[in-house]
């Protein structure tokens, strides 16, 4: 109420003000522009200065109303494509899960521009295009993921990997995972991808290198791991063997022919040296390219203090530097196993070495008393057709042979 009186104040005093000012003659205003002339009183040229200043100010103000509201649609548009854009990978990422690729690729790569994390987008987009088999697109697609997010190098290449995996692009997985472990080197995931490219490329000196971090790591469960490292060697193993019989067609001496195998022991981790599968491995490849000698020898100490029914078989199989030594070392290990009919067969098997005939038939009867073998069925047999004793070694063939065939026991006519 005050506000209004004070305005009406000021009004009346302007108009008296005003009032009394028309009275005088101040003159007149001229203004000439170019070929015209304007002359007025000096309050009528007063009052139209005023409206001027007012149109201006007026103009002025609608302007800026004017780009306020193209600001309000401005953003008003911007949150309409952002929601559309929500809707639209919304419907792209369940498309995806239905397994319809061609519309989620379309839904996902149409709205990346304004959703919240085009990331996702153009990831999932790579995905479709990939199932739909427009595998040029792909990486056209991680391209945009990339150059969508700073930062984003590492999502991407994983992405990118596993999508190679799944293609059988090998070389390109590996590739891509190696630079990725070059800028993080302890990343569990390319850790893992790693792993498996390196297994389904066999390449097994880059397993055996990687084998260490994984366990450092704890990133396999150990049961898996020690298998893994066990497949590991044992193919290395037997590529050096491989490699080992061409260098003895190229080298003369046998221990420089057969050096890159044999210091493949020293390389196995400890507790490999320790498994039985990777002992009795190394031996028998050992033996196969010659060195039986060396084999016997690392074979006696293993099993002097760990004893291994496959081990013990191979150490009857295999020619030690001195055999009459190697069954007495055998016939030591009987003293306290002397009913373990893999033992017997491998002293049979020694007996035979050493032309020791009776103890060789005694020893594979008694393993055969003990447990039916075909391996001493066939021992005993081939023995006694050499001793002259051909009707018993075909009897026990047969007996053999029916026994290993299953078949019924059905009535016979007599001989």
């Amino acid at each position: 109420m005050i506000r209004v009186l004070l305005i009406i104040l000021v009004a009346l005093l302007l108009g008296t003000a005003l009032s009394f000012g028309l009275q005088y003659d101040l003159g007149y205003v001229r203004i000439s522009l170019g070929n015209y002339l304007i002359e007025t009183n000096f309050w009528v040229g007063l009052l139209l200065v005023i409206a001027l200043v007012m149109v201006v100010m007026f103009t002025i103000g609608l302007l800026r109303q004017i780009s306020r509201s193209t600001r309000v649609l401005g953003h008003w548009r911007a949150r309409g494509k952002e929601r559309r854009a929500r809707k639209r990978t919304t419907q792209g990422l369940l498309a995806l899960a239905e397994g319809n690729w061609p519309r989620s690729r379309k839904l996902l790569e149409a709205s990346a521009n304004h959703a919240d994390t085009p990331l996702i987008n153009y990831l999932a987009a790579a995905q479709a295009a990939y199932e739909s088999g427009d595998h040029d697109d792909v990486d056209v697609l991680l391209r945009k993921a990339f150059d969508s997010t700073p930062g984003s190098d590492l999502a991407v290449g994983i992405t990118q990997a596993q999508l190679q995996l799944a293609g059988n692009r090998l070389e390109q997985a590996l590739a891509t995972l190696v630079r990725l472990r070059k800028k993080t080197p302890h990343h569990p995931f390319v850790l893992k991808l790693l792993k498996t490219t390196y297994l389904r490329l066999e390449d097994w000196r880059e397993l055996a290198r990687l084998l260490p971090e994984l366990r450092k790591r704890d990133l396999l469960p150990k049961a898996e791991l020690d298998e893994l490292e066990r497949t590991t060697w044992r193919n290395l193993l037997q590529r050096a063997a491989a490699e080992g019989h061409q260098r003895l067609t190229e080298y003369d001496d046998p221990a420089t022919a057969l050096a890159p195998f044999t210091r493949l022991w020293d390389e196995l981790p400890g507790v490999l040296r320790r498994d039985d599968d990777t002992i009795y491995e190394y031996t028998r490849l050992l033996a196969e390219l010659g060195d039986e000698a060396q084999a016997e020898t690392l074979m006696r100490k293993v099993l002097r203090n760990h004893w291994n029914d496959d081990l013990v078989n191979l150490y009857g199989r295999v020619r030690g530097a001195e055999p009459d030594e190697q069954l007495m070392v055998a016939e030591r290990w009987l003293q306290d196993r002397p009913n373990n009919p893999e033992l017997l067969l491998a002293l049979g098997r020694l007996s035979l070495r050493n032309e020791l005939w009776g103890k060789a038939r005694e020893y594979f009867e008694t393993s055969l008393r003990l447990r039916h073998s075909q391996e001493a069925i066939a021992e005993l047999s081939r023995l006694n057709a050499h001793m002259g004793e051909d009707q018993a070694s075909v009897k026990l063939l047969m007996q053999g042979l029916i026994k290993d065939s299953g078949l019924p026991d059905l009535p016979m006519p007599r001989a």
